[in-house]
């Protein structure tokens, strides 16, 4: 990889083809961590200089709308705490026009419950979770590479998250049709859940593509592109 080249890791392959770097490339985990792991390792020997952690989270604050902005500070994970590279990240905020600093927390598993959400919340004083960006953190800053978090909220603090939109992302971060056409026909009382959470889902990727737009084709990072 040539020095300027940015790493993007979402966790959905819709993510992956909406934030499309300038330079590097785009890791779409699909919710799986070890291959995330090794995918962004090799990209960090390969001699990507920087990493971003771009697309949906889950609210973990109440009164937290779907849309919501988040350019966290630091993330948070177990006992661990990263710092996301600040200029990076105050470069994001005013190109955005501000967004929501406060930390931001990793987890291995999606949330399910809002009571779990809430606990998470009172443990963590993070505003939301995602899957990939506490690997993010680990990873880049373990290389001695910046990183920057770009989230937005999809399922607020007070929503659960029906069986069929936790069986929807395949491993390659597509969308498990299948899976879920196959869990509501076990229980069609969640279509009214998951017709909330795919409205949601909307309004965030919504706000995702506005983002990106906004901030050009170096998603902020000052070598990607020059």
């Amino acid at each position: 990889m040539a020095p300027q080249d940015l790493v993007v890791v979402t966790g959905l392959l819709a993510e992956a083809r909406l934030v499309k770097p300038m330079c590097g490339r785009v890791i779409a985990s699909g919710g799986d961590p070890a291959r995330l792991e090794a995918e962004l390792a090799g990209a960090l020997a390969d001699g990507a200089q920087a990493v971003l952690s771009f697309g949906l989270a889950a609210g973990l604050e109440p009164q937290r709308a779907a849309g919501t902005l988040l350019v966290p500070a630091q993330v948070v994970s177990g006992t661990e705490t990263w710092r996301a590279d600040p200029d990076w990240s105050a470069r994001l905020r005013t190109a955005l026009g501000g967004a929501e600093s406060r930390p931001l927390a990793g987890v291995d598993a999606p949330l399910i419950r809002p009571a779990d959400k809430a606990q998470f919340h009172q443990s963590t004083g993070a505003v939301a979770a995602d899957m990939e960006s506490h690997c993010v953190a680990r990873l880049a800053l373990g290389a001695g590479r910046p990183f920057a978090v770009l989230r937005v909220i999809s399922d607020p603090a007070e929503r659960a998250l029906p069986p069929a939109a936790v069986l929807g992302m395949k491993s390659d971060g597509r969308i498990a049709l299948g899976a879920v056409l196959a869990s509501l026909l076990r229980q069609p009382g969640q279509l009214q859940d998951l017709a909330q959470i795919a409205r949601d889902a909307r309004t965030a990727m919504s706000v995702l593509a506005r983002c990106r737009g906004q901030l050009g084709p170096g998603l902020g990072w000052p070598q990607c592109g020059h």
